[in-house]
């Protein structure tokens, strides 16, 4: 009865694991697309939003049902607490890939401004964090979440930096407006995500020590 449940339990981490990658790749694909004004690449993000919406119901439903034939303890309990909370964040930042792709395919006809200002280097700081909760998460090894915090502050600073940016460029002429206006929103969608990622890396370090702390 234990060596099943930790087989069902080890085959639901590894499905975690794979929504995560999907959720990383939509976020860092999405930005690539608005880059390169790729539509093509923006609608294979797009094309993954009901996937992803999938993976979360049915990691879900097995977790709620693992919760209920085994009622597990400690540890066990913490990594399916852990669990529960992850596909949450981790559909969160897949969704803001899909409205960075819907912002993508809108500006993919008019020329960027100051070569999307800091949006690609915001998004690869997001991208790493997320890499490495699912690092955390799949080898326990919390050394990968040390620096969340500072990382976290780094990434409201570009926030602040792309906003005062994009107001300098809309003032100077009005032409940039619409433009900027979808900047400094998809700073903030990537703001969002690394705020995702802390949550992550949070609820990690409990599942690990049943320890609870606060990253930002």
């Amino acid at each position: 009865m234990v060596e099943k449940f930790h087989a069902e339990l080890k085959a639901l981490k590894k499905e975690v694991l794979e929504m995560g990658e999907l959720a990383k790749n939509m976020l860092q694909k999405s930005v690539e697309s608005l880059k390169n004004q790729d539509t093509e690449l923006a609608d294979w993000v797009l094309s993954k939003k009901r996937g992803i919406m999938d993976m979360d119901d049915d990691i879900e439903q097995r977790a709620l049902t693992l919760l209920t034939l085994y009622q597990p303890m400690a540890k066990d309990m913490r990594t399916i607490a852990c669990i529960l909370k992850m596909i949450t964040y981790l559909t969160r930042i897949g969704r803001y890939g899909k409205d960075i792709a819907n912002v993508a395919k809108e500006l993919s006809t008019h020329p960027h401004i100051a070569k999307l200002v800091s949006i690609p280097y915001m998004c690869n700081i997001v991208c790493g964090m997320i890499e490495d909760t699912l690092k955390a998460f799949e080898t326990e090894d919390l050394s990968l979440i040390q620096d969340f915090a500072e990382r976290d502050d780094n990434l409201d600073t570009l926030r602040y930096s792309i906003f005062r940016e994009c107001l300098t460029y809309m003032m100077e002429d009005q032409k940039n407006i619409t433009r900027c206006a979808h900047y400094m929103m998809i700073a903030r969608y990537l703001e969002r995500c690394g705020d995702h990622a802390c949550k992550i890396a949070e609820k990690i370090h409990f599942m690990v020590t049943g320890e609870r702390i606060e990253v930002k």
